[in-house]
């Protein structure tokens, strides 16, 4: 679906803020803490989850955790808001009915960059597991019901775990729930990362193709099988309760990532190809979403691009059925998409931030 107006109203930097869009790129720029990031997060919250940078509610609302904060989008056919009253989780409707949110994922199916991500293939494997569920949400969107219900199971077995319960039903009933999902969520993974092999291998690019592997790390994370998963819980069960948590299961699992004739692990790149890397992945997520209509979000996605691989990267975007939004800090890094995008300069008065088309 195509998403073809946005509303902010009390959200971080902006009192208010009304965008009507269109197929093309949307070049955000201005001065760092200006709030150009601040939109991003907002659309970041079109989808299921705490958006791009994993905040609580009260920390979204422009005038602290004793305000609130609100959010409107037409997405095709359909009316949505999502916000949150002070002190309150979120809360979201779709054309004025309640919803939860991982009604979302089938709504839009969104895709983002940060400079945080630069650091991926460094970062602990948690990191690499949140962006490769995100991945995965993206291409099957019921990956977001299965990963609610493992955590849920896992959340109950920890309890018995830390309480020294040794009730050997209960524990089958959780591990029973645990390995079917588990099973589903492994599945989910592998899918996706065959989807992203695909578009790489169906596109001539201009950033290297990453060879993506589920790694299992402790505990054979990388098992779809629900028996053998439910088997192993019952098995570790002693020294799961010496830890008070679960240490073996899809929880573990981590994505590795090799690229060029060298078969180079990611994490030995030099930066530089860290980023192409990244970026080659986030291409091929479009690509393999084309009949979604995605959208992206790439933010200061140019700062640590040569003037080449950014035009490389705009002729990839302006090629994609996608709608993308790109933050810089100042319109010149975007000078080779030339007439084919829009230009929002962003700025601040006041204490809050203004927007204005150019």
């Amino acid at each position: 679906m195509t998403l073809t107006r946005l509303e902010l109203a009390q959200f971080r930097s902006w009192p208010r803020l009304g965008l009507d869009l269109d197929d093309r790129p949307l070049a955000i720029f201005g001065p760092n803490g200006a709030g150009k990031t601040n939109i991003l997060e907002a659309l970041s919250m079109l989808s299921p989850g705490r958006g791009l940078r994993n905040a609580a509610p009260g920390d979204q609302a422009r005038q602290g955790p004793d305000a609130g904060w609100r959010i409107r989008a037409v997405i095709g056919d359909h009316q949505v808001e999502t916000g949150a009253s002070p002190g309150e989780s979120r809360r979201l409707t779709i054309d004025d009915k309640a919803a939860p949110q991982v009604a979302l994922g089938r709504l839009l199916r969104l895709i983002w960059v940060t400079p945080a991500m630069d650091r991926l293939w460094t970062d602990p494997p948690e990191s690499r597991r949140r962006f490769l569920d995100r991945l995965t949400l993206s291409l099957i969107p019921s990956h977001a019901e299965t990963a609610l219900a493992y955590e849920r199971a896992m959340r109950e077995r920890n309890r018995l775990l830390r309480d020294e319960i040794r009730d050997d039903r209960w524990f089958r009933a959780l591990e029973t729930r645990m390995a079917q999902a588990g099973a589903e969520l492994t599945a989910n993974r592998l899918a996706a990362l065959d989807r992203i092999h695909a578009a790489q291998a169906d596109a001539a690019t201009g950033f290297p193709a990453a060879t993506l592997a589920l790694l299992p790390g402790e505990g054979h994370a990388d098992d779809p099988d629900p028996d053998r998963i439910a088997a192993r819980l019952a098995a570790t069960r002693p020294r799961d309760m010496a830890a008070g948590r679960t240490l073996t299961g899809p929880h573990r699992a981590d994505l590795g990532a090799h690229w060029g004739p060298q078969d180079m692990p990611a994490a030995l790149s030099s930066t530089g190809e860290q980023k192409a890397l990244l970026l080659s992945l986030i291409l091929a997520n479009a690509r393999a979403l084309a009949a979604e209509r995605p959208v992206l979000l790439l933010d200061e996605v140019a700062a640590h691009l040569d003037a080449d691989r950014r035009a490389a990267l705009y002729d990839e975007i302006s090629a994609l059925p996608a709608q993308s939004f790109l933050t810089g800090t100042g319109r010149e890094l975007f000078a080779a998409f030339g007439p084919r995008a829009r230009y929002l300069s962003v700025h601040r008065e006041g204490g809050a931030s203004v927007a204005t088309e150019e």
